[in-house]
């Protein structure tokens, strides 16, 4: 077995167990606090709200390059879907930074 292998097992390994705690520790934490697991679904919700958006505003086109690469029309619609979302998500991000730092200059 080779260094590298060693490495990459050791990556796997490593990806599976913050997957897992990903995935497990959240749903600890909602067991023993309901009223948070709530906000979370909030969250989620209005995430999924944001990409149905996302989606009905992307474009379906595809180039003649773009279509020789195998890109089709939904996947085109997705990649602008997901585009699209990014940009409405670091727009609210980039107010929200700025709105909490001249709110804490205020106060």
């Amino acid at each position: 077995m080779d260094i590298i292998d060693i490495g990459l097992w050791l990556g796997y390994l490593l990806l599976i167990v913050a997957a897992g705690s990903a995935i497990v520790l959240p749903l600890l934490n909602a067991i023993k606090t309901p009223g948070a697991f709530v906000r979370s679904l909030y969250g989620v919700g209005a995430l999924v709200v944001v990409f149905v958006i996302a989606y009905a505003i992307s474009g379906s086109d595809v180039t003649q390059s773009q279509a020789a690469l195998g890109v089709s029309e939904n996947s085109s619609k997705m990649i602008g879907a997901g585009l699209i979302m990014f940009y409405i998500t670091l727009v609210v991000a980039v107010v929200g930074i700025v709105y909490s730092e001249i709110s804490k200059a205020i106060k």
